[in-house]
């Protein structure tokens, strides 16, 4: 059959519901509970069969009831009252152009946009189902935060067709996987066109042929998400597929994607007229966009691969979410051939030069390109998604750099957050309003806002908390019976569902991706402790789980099949429930409603968490392994730690140990703490702990505080490095370049020939100094291009000095031979027995940091 001439049917908005279709396309529906009201009025059954899709409930609903609600007073009202409030956010002052008056665009234009922000996933609402999990649910707060600040930021990604899949479980529980074609003529985004009307395109170099995507905006708030399609007619259908699935196919469908994500991407913003001075990779999925960037320097500047690569690293932020180097993405050398050959040409390099920037060790031809590396080497800042993470990265860093201290390796931190006006229920929302004001709304990063939460009754506040469980439990009634009805289960078992949990009862919630090292399973460890805490009788238990696993991770299935098949017993059935298809709406459901969240993983592989934070703004309580995020949040009296940090080689007594603790804190803390009631029912002092939790937490583990760190600590800095570089013809990016280029063609030449302590005697008092002397070698480098210094601290059993401080030494004279003598002084600040080492590293003051460059005596 020959292909249909296409066109588009629009619903017809009588004049009074105009305001409707304004508002239907800007995301900020998805966490105004008026705004959301508002749709939901329109017509309650149609709103939760179209997943809460303003755009296609506009689109379905009977012509009738529209001209029926043009007509309604009420509903004229309410939607007026709603519009004004839309367009008052839209135009009220931010915190940006508050804090930040000098950095603001005097004419307030999109093309004065300074932040790009790439991700592969966004987690924005559940009617754009174009993520996975966490990191995507990540990328969507970061862009409603950074629309509440009024940051000038733009997002970038992918529309994919198919997203990622849905879920189910056949009769035996495992999983099985379904993918729905996404219509993006009924989802809430426009498409960008030209003055000319047509669909504005950018295209990319691909083996043989030019792959071409068209351009859909996302307003999210005053931000704005713009999302490259791949499935237009001049694509072959091969290449209209590159956007099907979010994480699926082969390493080379992986690689196709990256490459329109990031290079892609970086035109895509040209197209658009934006100018940004900073590109923030979120993961090294977009890592490709350095390479872009690049070229359009060289092409438009005139400048050299090594002055445009300065610039570019200048301006690039990177954010990594990996725990592990199996994280990364990996591509074979061929592969990346392949693909890359032609662009990598365009720069005027080798080949080998582009690919060494990817390899752990750049000499080993064989090594495959790794995309978390090529982001780090282009990107002047890089940072870890919570402390200890930072901690874990800076040690994976170090195993591919062991030249630097690992304490010393440029590598930050920023905890996540979560975006709370999405995330908190609207009863909690209300109570909040209540005695919080909106400043919780305006300004959750503010501390003395949450002091607040002491002041709302206990009664109250465990009224709507119950109110929130019932909620959870009718909800999950529900899922189960539809669940049940899907796998071909008897009309008994349906019955059975609407005795499933109960209201009453303390309930823990355990959702997120199933994979292994979460350890979905540890409370299943001793199958008959665990029976007898779910059926104590007076103080019990139940357990709600949800979660997908990736579809080639056939250990995650089996995980998810073994707790399907526990909540089968008849002795547990009713305390136990498996929930398909963990999505946005099902993630509201459980954070808003589940007593303590449940978190397990292998310490420590899980980089930040954001699901716990979630359960925070909702009064609910955590107890979960001192790994990500809740290293930095716990203490006492907000939840509860399973063990104290300890780290395991063996893997088997690791989870023997943890479960034990596990267990022994539901027995013996968890359960008598929630039934110890006073003469009103009231669990006075897991209230206490409710207010503790929001009231410490709350403040810190949000994306605006998030957000704003990521401001201050990087992109004001980065800002302010590029219009530095770029200035006066790019006169200063020239002149690193050439500092550069002198450092690499020199660097194998520079040597320590002798490095000691000046005078005699072995013993220092504290508060003394030491004097020291080097004698080093710099070849053709001249001492203003290095740093020469003592690195001295307290030594270890080896005589090493794992977390030595650096002290600069001074250059002396030039002695024969090209040598050149430098002295310094360490001062002895704590007694012990210490020792220094001589080294030589490059130096420019504002140059980039040169990873892994360093000689040491």
């Amino acid at each position: 059959m020959s292909k249909a001439h296409l066109f588009n049917v629009v619903p017809v908005l009588p004049e009074p519901l105009e305001p409707l279709e304004d508002l239907a396309y800007n995301l900020l529906w998805s966490w105004d509970p008026d705004l959301f009201g508002l749709f939901r009025r329109v017509d309650p059954a149609l709103w939760e069969e179209t997943s809460n899709s303003p755009t296609q409930l506009l689109g379905r609903v009977d012509q009738r009831r529209l001209d029926e609600l043009s007509k309604d007073e009420g509903f004229l009202h309410h939607l007026a009252e709603v519009y004004d409030k839309y367009r008052r956010y839209l135009q009220s002052p931010t915190w940006y152009e508050q804090s930040h008056p000098e950095l603001t665009p005097a004419d307030g234009s999109a093309a004065d946009i300074r932040i790009a922000y790439f991700s592969a996933e966004y987690g924005l609402a559940r009617s754009l189902p174009i993520y996975s999990g966490g990191l995507g649910i990540l990328s969507g707060d970061h862009m409603k935060s950074a629309s509440d600040l009024g940051l000038p930021l733009v997002g970038v990604g992918l529309l994919y067709q198919k997203g990622y899949f849905r879920q189910s479980l056949d009769t035996d529980g495992w999983q099985q996987e379904r993918y729905e074609r996404n219509d993006f003529y009924n989802m809430p985004i426009q498409l960008e066109r030209g003055e000319d009307g047509e669909p504005i395109t950018i295209s990319v170099a691909y083996p043989g042929r030019e792959v071409s995507a068209q351009i859909w905006r996302v307003q999210v708030g005053r931000a704005r998400l713009y999302l490259m399609d791949t499935n237009v007619q001049p694509n072959t259908p091969e290449d209209q597929n590159i956007g099907d699935y979010l994480y699926g196919g082969t390493r080379e469908d992986r690689l196709q994607q990256e490459m329109m994500l990031g290079i892609g991407g970086v035109r895509m913003l040209t197209a658009l007229g934006y100018q940004p001075t900073v590109f923030h990779m979120n993961e090294g999925h977009s890592a490709f966009m350095a390479l872009e960037r690049i070229r359009q320097l060289m092409e438009t500047q005139s400048l050299s691969f090594s002055e445009a690569r300065i610039v570019c690293a200048s301006s690039n932020v990177f954010t990594t979410h990996t725990a592990v180097p199996a994280g990364f993405d990996l591509f074979d050398p061929k592969l990346v051939e392949k693909y890359l050959g032609s662009h990598v040409a365009e720069l005027n390099i080798k080949f080998d030069r582009f690919m060494a920037l990817g390899r752990g060790d750049p000499s080993d031809e064989k090594a495959p390109f790794n995309m978390a590396l090529f982001a780090a080497r282009n990107a002047n800042a890089i940072n870890g998604v919570s402390e200890l993470h930072g901690e874990v990265t800076r040690g994976m860093f170090h195993e591919i750099m062991p030249e630097i201290p690992v304490h010393e390796i440029p590598i930050g931190s920023i905890t996540n957050g979560i975006h709370a006006r999405t995330w908190t229920s609207p009863e909690m929302a209300t109570l909040f309003n209540r005695y919080l004001g909106d400043r919780w709304v305006d300004e959750p990063a503010d501390h003395s806002v949450w002091e607040n939460v002491y002041e709302i009754p206990d009664a109250e506040l465990w009224r709507v908390h119950n109110r929130r469980r019932a909620r959870l439990v009718t909800y999950t009634r529900e899922c189960l019976k539809s669940q049940l009805e899907g796998r071909g289960f008897t009309k008994s078992d349906l019955d059975a569902a609407d005795e499933v949990l109960d209201p009453e009862v303390l309930t823990i919630g355990f959702a997120r991706r199933f994979a292994t090292y979460k350890r979905a399973a540890l409370i299943l460890s001793d199958p008959e402790r665990l029976k007898r805490l779910l059926n104590h009788p007076t103080r019990p238990i139940q357990l709600v789980f949800a979660g997908k696993a990736h579809p080639l991770d056939q250990p995650g299935k089996k995980l998810i099949q073994q707790l399907v098949h526990f909540a089968e017993d008849p002795v547990v059935r009713r305390r136990v429930v498996f929930l398909d298809d963990y999505d946005i709406e099902v993630a509201r459901y459980l954070v808003g409603g589940v007593d303590v969240w449940l978190n397990t993983p292998q310490r420590p592989m899980e980089a930040s968490g954001t699901s716990g934070m979630k359960v925070v703004f909702n009064g609910g309580l955590n107890l979960s392994i001192l790994d990500g995020w809740w290293c930095e949040g716990f203490e006492p009296d907000v939840g509860w730690a399973i063990g104290t940090g300890e780290e395991y080689e063996d893997p088997d007594y690791r989870d023997e140990v943890d479960a034990r603790t596990l267990f022994r804190t539901l027995e013996s803390d968890i359960g008598p703490l929630f039934y110890d009631r006073d003469v009103n029912d009231l669990p006075r002092r897991w209230i206490a702990m409710m207010k503790h939790s929001i009231a410490r937490l709350g403040p810190v583990y949000n994306t605006n505080r998030m957000v704003q760190n990521y401001h201050d600590a990087y992109y004001h800095q980065a800002t302010q490095s590029y219009q530095t570089l770029t200035a006066d013809g790019f006169a200063k990016a020239r002149e690193q370049a050439a500092w550069l280029e002198q450092i690499y063609t020199n660097w194998s030449s520079v040597q320590v020939e002798e490095a000691q302590i000046q005078a005699s005697g072995l013993d220092r008092p504290v508060g003394s100094t030491v004097d020291v002397e080097a004698r080093v070698k710099l070849g053709q480098l001249q001492p203003h291009q290095v740093a020469v210094e003592a690195y001295a601290g307290m030594v270890d059993e080896n005589f090493g000095i794992p977390k030595g401080k650096p002290h600069a030494m001074q250059w002396q004279e030039e002695l024969p031979d090209g040598v050149h003598r430098y002295s310094g002084t360490i001062p002895c600040v704590a007694s012990g027995q210490h020792g220094f080492l001589c080294r030589i590293r490059p130096e420019m003051p504002g140059a980039p940091k040169l990873l892994g460059t360093i000689r040491w005596e």
